[in-house]
């Protein structure tokens, strides 16, 4: 009797790249306006200063980590295509020794034999899937998605902005600096403790530690932003 049999499928978690960039902008996003607009408290008494001077930084500061995104991944495009295009000439001038080095590659996974021949004739017979395999087994390179460079910086940019109007909001309101500062600070170590969880269960990092350490960064930078201008104020604000 024919029994339908359900094919096994593995789910892989494959969005590891966009994870990073969104981790690098939340996390510089909500710590760096954040110590901003805590220092700006202990040293001015306006609340809308605060916020001009939270909303420029973080403008200029997505663009700059947008920027830094952008050229990063370009970078690594370019020299993918530089390790290409010197294994290509590799292939074609060093042919005998780049066959040894498939050879190799192939014995280290425990061919030897009439099999390690015939794989390696396989592949040294078409010359792309030649390279291509010298790209990943010899050199460790997966090729870059092209469109990589402008998805990343609009993710890390966006990510920042989105993690800078968390400590800045509290001072859009009608509250004393203050009590703005006081609803910033709480507001934004809830958000880092949820985006360290969050970041965690996607990197692999213990839920907790990651939540915990997260907090911990953003809540000294600030702490030390306050202080420092506190010191330099000779004042600070009141609740």
């Amino acid at each position: 009797m024919y029994r339908a049999v359900s094919r096994h499928r593995e789910t892989h978690f494959t969005g590891s790249e966009t994870v990073r960039d969104v981790v690098i902008g939340m996390s510089d996003g909500l710590t760096v306006p954040f110590a901003l607009a805590a220092g700006l408290s202990g040293a001015v008494a306006s609340g809308h200063v605060v916020l001009v001077a939270g909303i420029a930084e973080m403008a200029a500061g997505s663009i700059a980590m947008g920027l830094g995104g952008y050229l990063a991944a370009r970078s690594e495009h370019e020299s993918y295509v530089a390790e290409r295009a010197r294994e290509e000439r590799e292939v074609e001038e060093k042919r005998d020794a780049e066959i040894d080095e498939v050879r190799e590659v192939f014995a280290r996974y425990g061919l030897s034999g009439e099999p390690l021949e015939a794989a390696t004739r396989a592949i040294v017979s078409d010359r792309t899937a030649w390279v291509d395999f010298m790209m990943r087994e010899e050199l460790g390179l997966e090729e870059p998605d092209p469109k990589r460079a402008l998805r990343s910086a609009v993710t890390i940019g966006g990510s920042y902005i989105l993690g800078g109007v968390i400590p800045l909001a509290p001072y859009a309101l009608s509250l004393s600096v203050g009590r703005a500062l006081l609803w910033s600070v709480v507001l934004t170590l809830v958000a880092l403790f949820v985006f360290g969880a969050l970041k965690g269960r996607f990197t692999g990092v213990p839920v907790w530690r990651s939540a915990l350490q997260t907090t911990l960064v953003g809540a000294a930078a600030s702490a030390v932003a306050f202080m420092i201008a506190r010191l330099v104020s000779g004042g600070g604000a009141s609740l």
